[in-house]
């Protein structure tokens, strides 16, 4: 084993988590909001996703592919339209193809990085939480499994089967 392959798996159980959960879910349940100040699952996942873009830019800049003008801003936790705006957000195949783009920038960023390059500083902002470039990247794919946990009350409210 070597230092990239406990980041990798943490991606690998985040990918399968996110997946697994979204997999039959439909555009309209992905915008319900089953307790009053919860998030959405469609902010939720573009929240992600802008995170993850902005870990893996501030590694290695001009690595990810670009998202929809206002993408970052509408899934900004400073952001005031979660959820009171459907038509800000997007269809859940358009969000998968988003996820996946940024996933494989992602993955495509780790393996082109040293053992050495792993134990660098990583970006500023992540400094108190995640101090090396290894780190942040960890980091990625666990942000994922706690938004995951969130996921679980609009699979019971829609009657969706357990899925793990």
């Amino acid at each position: 084993m070597n230092a990239k392959d406990p980041i990798k798996h943490t991606l690998d159980m985040s990918d399968m988590i996110v997946n697994s959960y979204l997999g039959d879910l439909s555009d309209q349940d992905i915008l319900a909001i089953p307790v009053e100040g919860m998030n959405h699952i469609a902010w939720q996942i573009g929240h992600l996703i802008a995170v993850e873009r902005m870990v893996v830019e501030g590694v290695k800049p001009d690595s990810c592919p670009e998202l929809p003008a206002g993408f970052e801003g509408v899934h900004s936790t400073k952001s005031d339209t979660k959820g009171t705006q459907p038509s800000q957000f997007y269809s859940k195949d358009e969000y998968l193809k988003f996820y996946a783009a940024q996933r494989a920038a992602t993955k495509a960023v780790i393996e082109a990085l040293s053992d050495a390059d792993l134990d660098k500083p990583g970006p500023e902002s992540f400094a108190q939480i995640a101090p090396t470039v290894g780190a942040v990247l960890n980091l990625v794919g666990q942000h994922y499994l706690m938004h995951a946990g969130q996921f679980v009350p609009v699979r019971r409210a829609t009657g969706k089967p357990v899925t793990i």
